[in-house]
């Protein structure tokens, strides 16, 4: 069951000259099913934050659909799409001295009136989302006092406590050590949440992602499982890079070893 698609998307920023076409989309189109970690890789610039944005309701395209369920998205309500789609960002957002249950609270506010206050389900599905990100016993500290992978375990399980259809996150390792980018991907695939994520490291999109689609110049130029997109010919044409590509010893996903140039 398909969970959410993108269907012939085309959007231009604003402005003109290179640097805006950079980021452009051209017949952009991709499926995430149910359950479902997909991921988004491309070069700086290629377009995959653009596409992210359209997915969620950020930036309108100017040609094509974005569909959840059947619907398209931008003929529902901001609250509608919120009730369904939760978005992680890279970027941590200013919390202004609230502790990590007041910030993951926040992922209930589309589902209530605009003056209710958290009702017993509400502070239930708080305190799963912490458990489910390993943050239980967290609540009363300060958000800003976290390091930079609690922080980001914060953050979903804002997204979490939504219980959203889909999940969309934009680059959700960048500025993590590896342990927490393991941690949080690894996390992030036993939810059994449909995923669309953008992703840098292709290692780790290669390790955990069930289906990759590569965008180059706001085109989608390649589909399909790891080992079918991975190859050392499109890593060349797309990342303009050297690589051996081989699988890993201790799991059924292949491995890059990027060459580098003498």
């Amino acid at each position: 069951m398909t969970a959410l698609t993108l269907s012939h998307l085309a959007w231009t920023p604003l402005g003109h000259g290179h640097c805006h076409h950079q980021f452009q989309l051209r017949d952009a189109t991709l499926q995430v099913g149910a359950g479902e970690f997909v991921g988004l890789i491309g070069p700086n610039g290629s377009g995959k934050t653009s596409l992210l944005r359209c997915a969620y309701r950020f930036s309108q395209p100017e040609a094509g659909e974005v569909k959840l369920d059947h619907h398209n998205v931008w003929k529902q309500s901001s609250r509608w799409c919120a009730q369904r789609i939760a978005v992680v960002l890279q970027e941590f957002p200013d919390a202004f001295g609230l502790t990590v249950q007041e910030v993951v609270a926040m992922g209930r506010t589309p589902h209530k009136g605009l003056f209710d206050g958290d009702n017993q389900r509400d502070l239930s599905l708080v305190s799963q989302s912490l458990e489910s990100v390993g943050l239980q016993g967290f609540g009363d500290h300060a958000f800003a006092t976290l390091s930079g992978g609690e922080k980001q375990r914060v953050i979903l399980a804002r997204a979490l406590a939504q219980q959203p259809q889909v999940l969309i996150l934009d680059e959700p390792t960048n500025h993590l050590d590896p342990r927490y980018q393991l941690q949080l991907l690894q996390l992030i695939k036993r939810l059994g949440i449909g995923t669309l994520a953008s992703i840098h490291d292709l290692n780790l999109a290669a390790a955990f992602c069930d289906r990759l689609y590569v965008i180059d110049h706001g085109h989608i130029v390649a589909s399909g499982t790891p080992k079918e997109v991975l190859t050392a010919t499109l890593l060349r044409d797309v990342f303009g890079v050297q690589a051996l590509i081989d699988e890993h010893p201790l799991a059924a996903h292949p491995r890059i070893t990027w060459i580098t140039q003498p």
